[in-house]
Protein backbone atom coordinates (compact mmCIF):
# COMPACT_ATOMS: atom_id res chain seq x y z
CA UNK A 1 0.00 0.00 0.00
CA UNK A 2 2.80 2.39 0.92
CA UNK A 3 4.61 1.65 -2.34
CA UNK A 4 1.42 2.35 -4.30
CA UNK A 5 0.90 5.70 -2.58
CA UNK A 6 4.53 6.62 -3.19
CA UNK A 7 4.24 5.71 -6.86
CA UNK A 8 1.07 7.79 -7.29
CA UNK A 9 2.63 10.80 -5.57
CA UNK A 10 5.80 10.48 -7.65
CA UNK A 11 3.69 10.46 -10.82
CA UNK A 12 1.82 13.60 -9.74
CA UNK A 13 5.07 15.37 -8.82
CA UNK A 14 6.78 14.45 -12.09
CA UNK A 15 3.82 15.85 -14.04
CA UNK A 16 3.16 18.97 -11.99
CA UNK A 17 6.86 19.87 -11.73
CA UNK A 18 7.73 18.59 -15.20
CA UNK A 19 9.09 20.84 -17.94
CA UNK A 20 5.72 21.21 -19.67
CA UNK A 21 3.28 22.30 -16.97
CA UNK A 22 3.99 24.33 -13.82
CA UNK A 23 7.48 25.53 -14.72
CA UNK A 24 6.36 27.20 -17.99
CA UNK A 25 3.35 28.65 -16.15
CA UNK A 26 5.64 30.14 -13.49
CA UNK A 27 7.85 31.64 -16.18
CA UNK A 28 4.91 33.07 -18.11
CA UNK A 29 3.37 34.72 -15.04
CA UNK A 30 6.73 36.09 -13.86
CA UNK A 31 7.63 37.50 -17.27
CA UNK A 32 4.12 38.88 -17.84
CA UNK A 33 4.02 40.70 -14.50
CA UNK A 34 7.57 42.00 -14.95
CA UNK A 35 6.65 43.47 -18.34
CA UNK A 36 3.28 44.88 -17.24
CA UNK A 37 4.89 46.47 -14.16
CA UNK A 38 7.77 47.90 -16.18
CA UNK A 39 10.47 45.94 -14.36
CA UNK A 40 9.35 47.33 -11.01
CA UNK A 41 11.51 44.87 -9.07
CA UNK A 42 14.61 46.53 -10.53
CA UNK A 43 13.40 50.14 -10.30
CA UNK A 44 12.25 50.27 -6.68
CA UNK A 45 14.29 47.54 -4.98
CA UNK A 46 16.39 50.06 -3.05
CA UNK A 47 13.32 51.85 -1.69
CA UNK A 48 11.65 48.54 -0.91
CA UNK A 49 14.65 47.40 1.14
CA UNK A 50 14.61 50.74 2.97
CA UNK A 51 10.93 50.30 3.83
CA UNK A 52 11.49 46.72 4.99
CA UNK A 53 14.76 46.96 6.89
CA UNK A 54 15.10 50.62 7.94
CA UNK A 55 11.65 52.15 8.32
CA UNK A 56 10.06 48.81 9.34
CA UNK A 57 6.74 50.20 10.56
CA UNK A 58 3.92 52.30 9.19
CA UNK A 59 1.89 54.89 11.07
CA UNK A 60 -1.08 56.92 9.98
CA UNK A 61 -4.25 55.01 9.15
CA UNK A 62 -2.48 51.67 8.85
CA UNK A 63 -4.62 48.62 9.60
CA UNK A 64 -3.29 45.19 10.43
CA UNK A 65 -1.82 43.03 13.15
CA UNK A 66 1.97 43.23 12.79
CA UNK A 67 4.57 45.63 11.39
CA UNK A 68 6.10 45.61 7.90
CA UNK A 69 9.26 44.08 9.31
CA UNK A 70 7.42 41.42 11.30
CA UNK A 71 5.37 40.45 8.25
CA UNK A 72 8.55 40.21 6.18
CA UNK A 73 10.26 38.19 8.91
CA UNK A 74 7.28 35.83 9.10
CA UNK A 75 7.43 35.28 5.34
CA UNK A 76 11.20 34.75 5.54
CA UNK A 77 10.72 32.36 8.45
CA UNK A 78 8.48 30.23 6.26
CA UNK A 79 10.68 30.35 3.16
CA UNK A 80 14.27 30.35 4.41
CA UNK A 81 14.25 26.69 5.33
CA UNK A 82 15.60 23.30 4.38
CA UNK A 83 15.34 24.25 0.71
CA UNK A 84 18.01 26.94 1.14
CA UNK A 85 20.56 24.39 2.33
CA UNK A 86 19.52 20.90 1.23
CA UNK A 87 17.31 21.86 -1.71
CA UNK A 88 19.89 24.09 -3.39
CA UNK A 89 22.63 21.48 -3.02
CA UNK A 90 20.35 18.75 -4.37
CA UNK A 91 19.35 20.87 -7.36
CA UNK A 92 23.00 21.47 -8.26
CA UNK A 93 23.92 17.87 -7.54
CA UNK A 94 21.24 16.60 -9.93
CA UNK A 95 20.98 19.41 -12.48
CA UNK A 96 24.56 20.70 -12.43
CA UNK A 97 25.85 24.20 -11.60
CA UNK A 98 23.54 25.67 -14.25
CA UNK A 99 20.61 24.97 -11.94
CA UNK A 100 21.75 27.94 -9.83
CA UNK A 101 21.25 30.23 -12.82
CA UNK A 102 17.66 29.07 -13.16
CA UNK A 103 17.14 29.61 -9.45
CA UNK A 104 18.27 33.19 -10.04
CA UNK A 105 15.76 33.49 -12.89
CA UNK A 106 13.06 32.19 -10.57
CA UNK A 107 14.12 34.76 -7.97
CA UNK A 108 14.24 37.77 -10.29
CA UNK A 109 10.92 36.99 -11.97
CA UNK A 110 9.53 35.80 -8.65
CA UNK A 111 9.99 39.25 -7.16
CA UNK A 112 7.32 40.57 -9.53
CA UNK A 113 5.11 37.56 -8.74
CA UNK A 114 5.56 38.04 -5.00
CA UNK A 115 4.78 41.75 -5.40
CA UNK A 116 1.51 40.89 -7.13
CA UNK A 117 0.55 38.30 -4.51
CA UNK A 118 1.20 40.69 -1.64
CA UNK A 119 -0.62 43.62 -3.26
CA UNK A 120 -3.72 41.52 -3.86
CA UNK A 121 -3.40 39.92 -0.43
CA UNK A 122 -3.63 43.32 1.26
CA UNK A 123 -6.24 44.79 -1.10
CA UNK A 124 -8.74 41.97 -0.64
CA UNK A 125 -8.03 41.06 2.99
CA UNK A 126 -10.86 40.83 5.50
CA UNK A 127 -10.95 40.85 9.32
CA UNK A 128 -11.98 37.54 10.86
CA UNK A 129 -14.50 37.21 13.69
CA UNK A 130 -11.84 38.24 16.22
CA UNK A 131 -10.69 41.24 14.21
CA UNK A 132 -7.44 39.72 12.92
CA UNK A 133 -6.70 40.24 9.24
CA UNK A 134 -7.03 37.33 6.82
CA UNK A 135 -5.89 37.49 3.23
CA UNK A 136 -4.16 35.60 0.48
CA UNK A 137 -5.12 33.81 -2.73
CA UNK A 138 -8.34 32.37 -1.30
CA UNK A 139 -9.57 35.92 -0.71
CA UNK A 140 -8.41 37.58 -3.91
CA UNK A 141 -9.64 34.66 -5.99
CA UNK A 142 -13.05 34.90 -4.38
CA UNK A 143 -13.51 38.65 -3.97
CA UNK A 144 -11.25 39.79 -6.79
CA UNK A 145 -13.02 37.62 -9.37
CA UNK A 146 -16.42 38.74 -8.07
CA UNK A 147 -15.34 42.37 -8.41
CA UNK A 148 -13.98 41.84 -11.91
CA UNK A 149 -16.74 39.66 -13.37
CA UNK A 150 -19.68 40.66 -11.18
CA UNK A 151 -21.29 38.88 -8.21
CA UNK A 152 -23.05 35.66 -9.17
CA UNK A 153 -21.35 35.46 -12.56
CA UNK A 154 -19.55 32.44 -13.90
CA UNK A 155 -16.25 34.17 -13.26
CA UNK A 156 -17.19 34.83 -9.64
CA UNK A 157 -18.14 31.18 -9.17
CA UNK A 158 -14.84 30.10 -10.72
CA UNK A 159 -12.98 32.37 -8.30
CA UNK A 160 -14.87 30.85 -5.36
CA UNK A 161 -13.95 27.33 -6.49
CA UNK A 162 -10.31 28.22 -7.07
CA UNK A 163 -10.08 30.03 -3.72
CA UNK A 164 -11.54 27.05 -1.90
CA UNK A 165 -9.14 24.68 -3.66
CA UNK A 166 -6.19 26.86 -2.71
CA UNK A 167 -7.28 26.93 0.94
CA UNK A 168 -7.71 23.13 0.95
CA UNK A 169 -4.31 22.53 -0.60
CA UNK A 170 -2.74 25.11 1.72
CA UNK A 171 -4.22 23.64 4.89
CA UNK A 172 -3.09 20.14 3.91
CA UNK A 173 0.34 21.28 2.68
CA UNK A 174 1.01 23.03 5.98
CA UNK A 175 1.31 19.61 7.59
CA UNK A 176 3.72 18.43 4.90
CA UNK A 177 6.17 21.08 3.71
CA UNK A 178 5.44 23.27 6.71
CA UNK A 179 5.52 20.72 9.49
CA UNK A 180 6.57 17.08 9.21
CA UNK A 181 9.41 17.51 6.72
CA UNK A 182 10.85 20.42 8.71
CA UNK A 183 10.57 18.63 12.06
CA UNK A 184 12.18 15.57 10.50
CA UNK A 185 15.08 17.67 9.21
CA UNK A 186 15.69 19.15 12.67
CA UNK A 187 15.56 15.82 14.52
CA UNK A 188 17.71 14.16 11.86
CA UNK A 189 20.42 16.80 12.17
CA UNK A 190 20.38 16.68 15.98
CA UNK A 191 20.66 12.89 15.85
CA UNK A 192 23.44 12.67 13.24
CA UNK A 193 25.48 15.65 14.47
CA UNK A 194 25.02 15.66 18.23
CA UNK A 195 23.55 12.21 18.97
CA UNK A 196 20.25 13.54 20.35
CA UNK A 197 17.46 10.90 20.12
CA UNK A 198 14.67 11.83 17.73
CA UNK A 199 12.00 11.32 20.39
CA UNK A 200 13.68 13.89 22.62
CA UNK A 201 14.02 16.35 19.74
CA UNK A 202 10.33 15.83 19.01
CA UNK A 203 9.26 16.63 22.56
CA UNK A 204 11.41 19.76 22.76
CA UNK A 205 10.13 21.01 19.39
CA UNK A 206 6.52 20.42 20.42
CA UNK A 207 7.03 22.60 23.49
CA UNK A 208 8.86 25.35 21.59
CA UNK A 209 6.42 25.45 18.67
CA UNK A 210 3.47 25.54 21.05
CA UNK A 211 5.03 28.45 22.97
CA UNK A 212 5.22 30.48 19.77
CA UNK A 213 2.17 29.64 17.67
CA UNK A 214 -0.53 29.28 20.31
CA UNK A 215 -0.27 33.03 20.84
CA UNK A 216 -1.27 33.74 17.23
CA UNK A 217 0.20 36.05 14.60
CA UNK A 218 1.47 38.70 17.03
CA UNK A 219 3.49 36.09 18.89
CA UNK A 220 4.72 34.60 15.60
CA UNK A 221 5.65 38.06 14.31
CA UNK A 222 7.68 38.91 17.42
CA UNK A 223 9.48 35.58 17.29
CA UNK A 224 10.26 35.85 13.59
CA UNK A 225 11.51 39.43 13.84
CA UNK A 226 13.77 38.48 16.74
CA UNK A 227 15.25 35.26 15.34
CA UNK A 228 15.14 35.27 11.53
CA UNK A 229 17.46 38.25 10.80
CA UNK A 230 20.22 36.88 13.03
CA UNK A 231 19.81 33.38 11.61
CA UNK A 232 20.20 34.63 8.04
CA UNK A 233 23.11 36.97 8.82
CA UNK A 234 25.04 34.22 10.64
CA UNK A 235 24.64 31.77 7.75
CA UNK A 236 25.57 34.37 5.12
CA UNK A 237 28.70 35.38 7.08
CA UNK A 238 29.80 31.74 7.33
CA UNK A 239 29.26 31.35 3.58
CA UNK A 240 31.21 34.53 2.84
CA UNK A 241 34.09 33.17 4.93
CA UNK A 242 34.16 30.08 2.71
CA UNK A 243 34.02 32.18 -0.46
CA UNK A 244 36.94 34.30 0.75
CA UNK A 245 38.95 31.11 1.23
CA UNK A 246 38.10 30.04 -2.33
CA UNK A 247 38.10 33.50 -3.89
CA UNK A 248 40.32 32.40 -6.80
CA UNK A 249 37.71 29.78 -7.74
CA UNK A 250 34.80 32.22 -7.96
CA UNK A 251 35.37 33.46 -11.56
CA UNK A 252 35.52 29.89 -12.87
CA UNK A 253 32.45 28.97 -10.82
CA UNK A 254 30.44 31.86 -12.26
CA UNK A 255 31.53 30.97 -15.78
CA UNK A 256 30.48 27.37 -15.18
CA UNK A 257 27.08 28.46 -13.85
CA UNK A 258 26.28 30.50 -16.96
CA UNK A 259 27.59 28.01 -19.52
CA UNK A 260 26.08 25.00 -17.78
CA UNK A 261 22.70 26.76 -17.60
CA UNK A 262 22.29 26.38 -21.37
CA UNK A 263 24.27 23.25 -22.11
CA UNK A 264 24.07 21.01 -19.08
CA UNK A 265 27.00 19.35 -17.37
CA UNK A 266 26.95 16.45 -19.79
CA UNK A 267 24.61 17.83 -22.41
CA UNK A 268 23.77 15.42 -25.20
CA UNK A 269 22.14 17.30 -28.02
CA UNK A 270 23.35 20.75 -26.96
CA UNK A 271 20.71 23.36 -26.13
CA UNK A 272 17.86 20.87 -26.43
CA UNK A 273 19.70 18.15 -24.52
CA UNK A 274 18.27 16.35 -21.54
CA UNK A 275 20.93 17.82 -19.25
CA UNK A 276 19.72 21.33 -20.11
CA UNK A 277 16.12 20.39 -19.34
CA UNK A 278 17.22 18.84 -16.05
CA UNK A 279 19.10 22.01 -15.07
CA UNK A 280 16.03 24.15 -15.81
CA UNK A 281 13.66 21.78 -14.05
CA UNK A 282 15.80 21.46 -10.92
CA UNK A 283 16.57 25.17 -10.76
CA UNK A 284 12.98 26.33 -11.24
CA UNK A 285 11.42 23.71 -8.96
CA UNK A 286 13.91 24.17 -6.11
CA UNK A 287 13.89 27.93 -6.62
CA UNK A 288 10.15 28.09 -6.07
CA UNK A 289 10.40 25.58 -3.21
CA UNK A 290 12.82 28.00 -1.58
CA UNK A 291 11.23 31.42 -2.17
CA UNK A 292 7.58 30.33 -2.71
CA UNK A 293 6.99 33.01 -5.35
CA UNK A 294 3.93 31.88 -7.25
CA UNK A 295 2.78 29.65 -4.43
CA UNK A 296 0.58 32.38 -2.94
CA UNK A 297 1.76 32.21 0.65
CA UNK A 298 3.33 35.66 0.37
CA UNK A 299 -0.15 37.16 0.13
CA UNK A 300 -1.18 35.51 3.39
CA UNK A 301 1.76 36.97 5.33
CA UNK A 302 1.40 40.40 3.71
CA UNK A 303 -2.28 40.62 4.67
CA UNK A 304 -1.35 40.64 8.36
CA UNK A 305 0.84 43.74 8.01
CA UNK A 306 -0.15 47.14 9.36
CA UNK A 307 -0.36 49.21 6.21
CA UNK A 308 -2.66 51.71 4.54
CA UNK A 309 -1.33 50.99 1.05
CA UNK A 310 -1.28 47.59 -0.68
CA UNK A 311 1.59 48.76 -2.90
CA UNK A 312 3.77 49.68 0.07
CA UNK A 313 3.49 46.26 1.69
CA UNK A 314 3.88 44.64 -1.73
CA UNK A 315 7.27 46.31 -2.11
CA UNK A 316 8.30 45.07 1.33
CA UNK A 317 7.14 41.53 0.53
CA UNK A 318 9.05 41.59 -2.74
CA UNK A 319 12.31 41.89 -0.79
CA UNK A 320 11.65 38.48 0.77
CA UNK A 321 12.29 36.78 -2.56
CA UNK A 322 15.42 38.89 -3.09
CA UNK A 323 16.81 37.99 0.34
CA UNK A 324 15.86 34.32 0.10
CA UNK A 325 17.04 33.56 -3.43
CA UNK A 326 19.44 36.22 -4.61
CA UNK A 327 21.31 36.26 -1.29
CA UNK A 328 20.85 33.06 0.76
CA UNK A 329 20.41 30.59 -2.11
CA UNK A 330 23.36 32.15 -3.93
CA UNK A 331 25.55 31.70 -0.87
CA UNK A 332 24.77 27.98 -0.63
CA UNK A 333 25.08 27.45 -4.37
CA UNK A 334 28.48 29.14 -4.66
CA UNK A 335 29.81 27.25 -1.63
CA UNK A 336 28.73 23.96 -3.21
CA UNK A 337 30.38 24.84 -6.53
CA UNK A 338 33.67 26.47 -5.45
CA UNK A 339 34.46 23.65 -3.02
CA UNK A 340 33.68 21.03 -5.66
CA UNK A 341 31.10 19.33 -3.46
CA UNK A 342 28.68 18.91 -6.38
CA UNK A 343 31.17 16.76 -8.31
CA UNK A 344 32.69 14.93 -5.34
CA UNK A 345 31.87 11.76 -3.45
CA UNK A 346 29.63 13.96 -1.30
CA UNK A 347 27.05 14.07 -4.12
CA UNK A 348 25.08 11.07 -2.94
CA UNK A 349 21.58 12.51 -3.32
CA UNK A 350 21.46 14.03 0.18
CA UNK A 351 21.61 17.82 -0.18
CA UNK A 352 22.19 18.52 3.51
CA UNK A 353 25.17 16.16 3.61
CA UNK A 354 26.59 17.79 0.47
CA UNK A 355 26.45 21.25 2.03
CA UNK A 356 27.86 19.82 5.24
CA UNK A 357 30.78 18.33 3.27
CA UNK A 358 31.43 21.65 1.50
CA UNK A 359 31.55 23.67 4.72
CA UNK A 360 33.66 21.04 6.50
CA UNK A 361 36.07 20.93 3.56
CA UNK A 362 36.43 24.71 3.59
CA UNK A 363 36.95 25.08 7.32
CA UNK A 364 39.25 22.07 7.30
CA UNK A 365 41.43 23.76 4.70
CA UNK A 366 42.29 26.39 7.31
CA UNK A 367 43.07 23.77 9.93
CA UNK A 368 42.03 20.09 10.02
CA UNK A 369 40.73 20.64 13.53
CA UNK A 370 38.21 23.20 12.24
CA UNK A 371 36.48 20.79 9.86
CA UNK A 372 33.83 19.82 12.45
CA UNK A 373 33.05 23.52 12.91
CA UNK A 374 31.93 23.77 9.28
CA UNK A 375 29.66 20.77 9.70
CA UNK A 376 28.24 22.16 12.93
CA UNK A 377 27.44 25.49 11.24
CA UNK A 378 25.40 23.68 8.57
CA UNK A 379 23.64 21.50 11.13
CA UNK A 380 22.73 24.42 13.39
CA UNK A 381 21.68 26.61 10.44
CA UNK A 382 19.49 23.86 9.04
CA UNK A 383 17.84 23.36 12.42
CA UNK A 384 17.07 27.06 12.82
CA UNK A 385 15.89 27.37 9.21
CA UNK A 386 13.61 24.35 9.54
CA UNK A 387 12.20 25.40 12.92
CA UNK A 388 11.31 28.90 11.75
CA UNK A 389 9.65 27.39 8.68
CA UNK A 390 7.48 25.36 11.04
CA UNK A 391 6.40 28.53 12.79
CA UNK A 392 5.74 30.51 9.61
CA UNK A 393 3.74 27.77 7.93
CA UNK A 394 1.55 27.28 10.99
CA UNK A 395 0.14 30.74 10.27
CA UNK A 396 -0.49 29.93 6.61
CA UNK A 397 -2.34 26.76 7.57
CA UNK A 398 -4.51 28.44 10.19
CA UNK A 399 -5.55 31.23 7.80
CA UNK A 400 -6.59 28.60 5.27
CA UNK A 401 -8.61 26.81 7.97
CA UNK A 402 -10.18 30.09 9.05
CA UNK A 403 -11.29 30.67 5.46
CA UNK A 404 -12.70 27.15 5.08
CA UNK A 405 -14.36 26.62 8.45
CA UNK A 406 -14.25 29.86 10.40
CA UNK A 407 -12.38 31.18 13.42
CA UNK A 408 -13.60 28.30 15.57
CA UNK A 409 -11.20 26.00 13.67
CA UNK A 410 -8.07 28.06 14.37
CA UNK A 411 -7.22 26.94 17.90
CA UNK A 412 -7.90 23.23 17.24
CA UNK A 413 -5.72 23.53 14.13
CA UNK A 414 -2.87 25.00 16.19
CA UNK A 415 -3.10 22.15 18.70
CA UNK A 416 -3.09 19.47 16.00
CA UNK A 417 -0.25 21.24 14.19
CA UNK A 418 1.84 21.17 17.36
CA UNK A 419 1.17 17.45 17.93
CA UNK A 420 2.05 16.55 14.34
CA UNK A 421 5.50 18.06 14.92
CA UNK A 422 6.31 15.02 17.07
CA UNK A 423 5.14 12.65 14.34
CA UNK A 424 7.37 14.36 11.81
CA UNK A 425 10.36 14.30 14.13
CA UNK A 426 10.15 10.56 14.80
CA UNK A 427 8.85 9.06 11.53
CA UNK A 428 10.40 8.11 8.18
CA UNK A 429 9.07 10.64 5.69
CA UNK A 430 9.77 9.58 2.09
CA UNK A 431 6.05 9.81 1.33
CA UNK A 432 5.74 13.15 3.13
CA UNK A 433 8.43 14.70 0.91
CA UNK A 434 6.67 13.57 -2.28
CA UNK A 435 3.36 14.70 -0.81
CA UNK A 436 4.85 18.13 -0.04
CA UNK A 437 6.11 18.60 -3.59
CA UNK A 438 2.69 17.62 -4.98
CA UNK A 439 0.77 19.89 -2.60
CA UNK A 440 3.10 22.80 -3.39
CA UNK A 441 2.38 22.49 -7.08
CA UNK A 442 -1.37 22.14 -6.57
CA UNK A 443 -1.41 25.31 -4.43
CA UNK A 444 0.41 27.25 -7.12
CA UNK A 445 -2.02 26.49 -9.95
CA UNK A 446 -5.11 28.43 -8.69
CA UNK A 447 -2.87 31.24 -7.42
CA UNK A 448 -1.12 31.72 -10.77
CA UNK A 449 -4.47 31.73 -12.56
CA UNK A 450 -5.64 34.42 -10.15
CA UNK A 451 -2.55 36.55 -10.75
CA UNK A 452 -3.04 36.40 -14.52
CA UNK A 453 -6.72 37.30 -14.30
CA UNK A 454 -6.15 40.12 -11.80
CA UNK A 455 -3.02 41.59 -13.39
CA UNK A 456 -5.06 44.65 -14.38
CA UNK A 457 -5.85 45.32 -10.71
CA UNK A 458 -2.17 44.99 -9.77
CA UNK A 459 -1.11 47.39 -12.51
CA UNK A 460 -3.85 49.93 -11.74
CA UNK A 461 -3.04 50.03 -8.01
CA UNK A 462 0.65 50.36 -8.80
CA UNK A 463 0.19 53.23 -11.26
CA UNK A 464 -2.08 55.06 -8.81
CA UNK A 465 0.46 54.78 -6.00
CA UNK A 466 3.50 55.87 -8.01
CA UNK A 467 1.59 58.74 -9.63
CA UNK A 468 1.96 60.56 -6.30
CA UNK A 469 5.18 62.60 -6.60
CA UNK A 470 5.80 62.10 -2.87
CA UNK A 471 5.62 58.28 -2.92
CA UNK A 472 9.19 58.05 -1.60
CA UNK A 473 8.13 59.96 1.52
CA UNK A 474 5.55 57.73 3.25
CA UNK A 475 5.14 60.04 6.24
CA UNK A 476 4.16 62.96 4.00
CA UNK A 477 1.70 60.84 2.02
CA UNK A 478 0.10 59.44 5.19
CA UNK A 479 -0.17 62.86 6.83
CA UNK A 480 -1.85 64.32 3.74
CA UNK A 481 -4.39 61.48 3.58
CA UNK A 482 -5.43 61.66 7.25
Amino acid sequence: MTDTIQAVLDTIVSFVWGPFFLIPLLLVVGVYLTVRLGGLQFRVLGHALWLALVRRTEGGQAKGDISHFQALSTALAATVGVGNIAGVALAIGVGGPGALFWMWVTGVLGMATKYGEALLGVKYRRPDSKGEMSGGPMFYLRHGFAEKFGPGSGGAKLGLVLGTLFALFGAVASFGIGNMTQANAVSGQLDSTFGVPTWLSGIVMVVLVAAVILGGIKSIGRFAAGVVPFMIIAYVLASIFVLVLYVTEIPAALALIFTDAFTGTSAVGGFLGSAFILAVQQGMARGMFSNESGLGTGGIAAAAAKTAHPVRQAMVSMTQTFIDTIIVVTMTGLVIIVTGAWSSEANTGDGALMTNWAMSEAFGSVSPGLAPVGGAIVAISLMFFAFTTLVGWSYYGERCMDYLVGRRAVFPFRVVFVLVVYVGATTELSIAWAFSDAANGLMAIPNLIGLLVLTGVIVAETKKYFADPDWKNPDLVDARQQ
